[in-house]
């Protein structure tokens, strides 16, 4: 063979292992790492939760497991974009400080975050993955134990995570006598719950079931809240005009269309009945 055969042939080759690697990226593998794809790691995909995660949206604070609600969501979306569990990347933030204006550490964060008009005009959300209900817990024989309706939740002290759709459904659900207290988190609330400073708390309806079933010793739920103000709505949070919104949009309509969400919410929020609603 001469050598300009054999320089054809190598030439070849070179351009059709290039065209292969240009292929990486299909479903079950890392996406490949265009400039403008917009992944915070390129061949990663990199997740936020909460600094602390809670069941049954993670199960002992280890989204890493897949385990719990919203770390399967995760995943999910996850192999719907392309990446292996091993290249899920996982962050931690505080509430606030997501749906801040600014630069995130993050490719998207799953945190039962509603969809806000108020909150799009600093963060990108997906379609959502989840619509909650807002309820009412009580402590056993406080001044809560008895009430069965809205006016007579007026005339409590309401307590509510500061941000929360809680918050929002307390004002308008409610529009209680004195002005509810406000708390930097769940944590804090329930806290102050125990410690008689409320005399009941709202917390959307998988946390109530939660927090009554296990943590929140002699505790019980009132009941469930009419919707008010936005409906009360889950989505994935990106950053503001992240280019990867619209693909993690497309991955849970994916998800939502061949059942797997469902699936996934049955699983972990399935215990949903039981509770009246107020009026």
């Amino acid at each position: 063979m001469s050598i300009r055969p054999r320089l054809l042939a190598v030439a070849s080759a070179t351009a059709l292992a290039l065209s292969l690697a240009a292929c990486a990226g299909s479903p079950g593998g890392s996406p490949s790492d265009d400039a403008d794809e917009g992944y915070v790691t390129p061949g990663k995909l990199t997740i936020a939760t909460g600094e602390t995660a809670y069941y049954p949206y993670v199960i002992d604070d280890a989204p890493e497991s897949g385990e719990g609600f919203e770390a399967a969501v995760a995943y999910a979306v996850a192999e719907k974009l392309g990446f292996d569990d091993a290249d899920v990347v996982w962050v931690r933030t505080s509430f606030e400080s997501a749906i801040a204006p600014g630069p995130k550490d993050f490719d998207f964060n799953i945190q039962q975050y509603t969809i806000t008009d108020d909150r799009k005009q600093a963060v990108d959300f997906s379609s959502p993955y989840y619509q909650a209900s807002q309820a009412v817990v009580a402590i056993e024989g406080g001044k809560a134990d008895g009430v069965d309706s809205i006016a007579g939740l007026k005339d409590l002290l309401l307590g509510a995570m500061a941000g929360s759709t809680s918050a929002t459904t307390i004002d308008e659900a409610i529009a209680p006598n004195t002005p509810p207290l406000l708390f930097d988190s769940n944590e804090l609330a329930v806290a102050a719950l125990q410690a008689n400073q409320i005399d009941a708390l709202v917390l959307d309806l998988p946390t109530a079931y939660y927090a009554t079933g296990v943590y929140i010793e002699n505790s019980f739920i009132i009941g469930e809240l009419p919707t008010a103000g936005v409906p009360d709505e889950w989505g994935l949070l990106l950053p503001k005009d992240s280019p990867l919104t619209a693909k993690v949009t497309a991955a849970l309509d994916e998800l939502r269309e061949d059942g797997t969400l469902a699936e996934i919410t049955d699983k972990w929020l399935g215990s949903g009945q039981g509770v009246p609603l107020l009026k």
